[in-house]
């Protein structure tokens, strides 16, 4: 055997021996790392998937409570959309419990949806951009069945320049006013409207028609 042959064999042991050694040091750290990887993995998928299953099965239910509504079968859709509230998942309970007292109105139970409405803005586990639209929902079925002051507590702070529900707060509140004779502060609201550049289009527009009505009635002083 030369020299070179030599050499390469004992090569060849050292880097066999010092591979088996780092195999049996870390050999089973690494088979465990690679199992935990595999493990992680199936566990992430298989809540993605549940995940995903339970979504679209709630999904499905609000979709077909909402067909039972546009069909007049009101009281069929609070029945299914009471269900979902109690067993949906994700943000479905909460939608279930808002489009239940919107059905609510629509029966005529006034009472009953500002009811549900007012619990959706009270429950502080609920955002509070939802809270607030709760709020309003409320104010504006008050406008035809309750008092200026009912419609006041409901909206009155949806009204602050920085509130993006401002303006639809305003036109509800200056209904209100205008119902019961209070025009002067019906006015004052209408051309806060109609004087914001941020409102949409059709609200200032009705703002200045109901501005316009107000000043040509004499009774805005």
């Amino acid at each position: 055997m030369s020299d070179d042959s030599f050499i390469r064999e004992v090569n060849e042991e050292i880097r066999s021996d010092r591979a088996k050694a780092l195999w049996d040091r870390f050999g089973p750290i690494l088979i465990g790392a690679a199992v935990l990887i595999v493990l992680g993995t199936a566990a992430f998928v298989g809540y993605r998937y549940w995940d995903t299953s339970r979504a679209n099965r709630s999904g499905d239910a609000f979709s077909q409570a909402l067909k039972l509504a546009n069909d007049g079968k009101q009281d069929e859709a609070l029945t299914a959309l009471s269900q979902l509230e109690k067993d949906g998942y994700g943000a479905y309970p909460l939608l279930a419990r808002m489009r239940a007292a919107t059905v609510k109105a629509d029966k005529g139970d006034f009472d009953g949806a500002v009811k549900d409405f007012d619990d959706v803005a009270a429950d502080g586990a609920i955002p509070a951009p939802l809270r607030d639209m709760a709020r309003l929902r409320a104010g504006l079925l008050l406008v035809d069945h309750g008092s200026f002051a009912d419609v006041s507590s409901r909206v009155e702070a949806l009204t602050a320049d920085t509130n993006p529900l401002r303006h639809t707060a305003r036109e509800a509140l200056g209904l209100a006013a205008w119902k019961e004779g209070k025009s002067k502060d019906a006015l004052k609201l209408f051309e806060q409207i109609s004087a914001d550049e941020g409102a949409p289009g059709n609200s200032r527009q009705r703002a200045s028609m109901m501005a316009d009505l107000i000043r040509g009635s004499g009774n805005a002083s």
